[in-house]
């Protein structure tokens, strides 16, 4: 079993940047797959970013060169920094775990982006 906790979600102007936060109650070390999804209302969850076991990354094309999706071992910490951010980014993003044959969720944060 793993629990995910997302935090660093709020309002933020276009252009401006968040990160946001995933704290897992297990060493991440031994997670195969961890990332970040995002849904907007009347649309389906996406992928925007996720991180392999051996630190391979991947991004929807939306938000390459943009978002940045690093881990801390110490922390047990997934993070999604967010810059140049777009009124198109506001959705809840959740954090997800991949850990042996299971999938896990957090509980999701809101991200705004309006002026």
């Amino acid at each position: 079993q793993v629990q995910l906790v997302e935090s660093g979600g709020g309002l933020v102007q276009p252009g401006g940047c968040l990160r946001l936060s995933c704290a897992a109650s297990r060493n991440i070390f031994t997670m195969n797959t961890m990332g970040w999804y995002r849904q907007a209302p009347g649309k389906e969850r996406e992928l925007v970013a996720q991180i392999t076991g051996g630190g391979t990354t991947a991004y929807a094309d939306s938000v390459k060169g943009r978002f940045t999706i690093s881990r801390d071992y110490v922390k047990n910490t997934v993070y999604l920094q967010m810059n140049s951010l777009k009124p198109e980014d506001t959705a809840v993003y959740f954090c997800k775990a991949d850990f042996l044959s299971s999938h896990y969720w957090g509980q999701g944060t809101q991200v705004n982006v309006s002026s």
